[in-house]
């Protein structure tokens, strides 16, 4: 049975435009505190320079496989020469493909003379690898550079894609990346292996 006597002492609920604003304002206001309490509870540690968020990066809609390599390097602890790492700490920090400078993010993605023949054709436009860079948040690009890792297999185990060019000292000269032609027309550049690691579906 309806009570009418509650229902008419109830108030009238608010405007919908204004339900919306107060809905969007405290959605704001908790995730601001939470990224604070975050921050001061579970600090990240220094060699991470990028902002904790509360949704998913970009890089996760790239597979596991990838996503891992590039947290990785986004965190400084792959498999590039100039990272630290538990397992030879007092290893050789020079680029293993052009040996002129330490093998860190930077070298590897923007600098490299050795990556620079795939560089100039997925990483065009690329100039910043920072934690702000538009790189971490554009998915395009991301892909990109997940086909430009993979291709030059940039961070990946030493024995489980060898460097497409052989080390060499300078001077030395730029010549493609030596890899079995391909007959996808998605992906031609790709060796088989590393494009049935990265796009079974093709």
């Amino acid at each position: 049975m309806i009570n009418f006597h509650l229902i008419s002492a109830t108030p009238p609920l608010l405007p919908l435009s204004l339900m919306d604003s107060t809905y969007s304002t405290l959605k704001e206001r908790a995730r601001e505190t939470l990224l604070t309490e975050w921050a001061s509870l579970f600090p990240t540690p220094g060699y991470y320079l990028h902002p904790p968020a509360v949704t998913a990066r970009p890089v996760m809609g790239l597979g596991k496989f990838v996503a891992e390599r590039i947290h990785q390097v986004r965190a400084g602890k792959s498999y590039l020469a100039a990272h630290p790492t538990w397992r030879s700490p007092d290893a050789d920090t020079t680029c293993p493909r052009c040996g002129l400078e330490p093998e860190n993010l930077e070298h590897a993605i923007l600098t490299c003379p050795s990556r620079q023949h795939s560089r100039s054709r997925l990483l065009y436009g690329v100039t910043d690898v920072g934690p702000k860079a538009p790189l971490w948040s554009s998915l395009p690009l991301l892909k990109r550079h997940a086909t430009f890792r993979g291709v030059t297999s940039t961070g990946f185990p030493p024995t489980m894609f060898p460097p497409t060019t052989p080390p060499s000292s300078p001077p030395f000269t730029l010549s493609p990346p030596r890899v079995p032609p391909r007959s996808s027309v998605f992906f031609p550049w790709l060796s088989d292996r590393v494009a049935e690691v990265f796009f079974p579906s093709f």
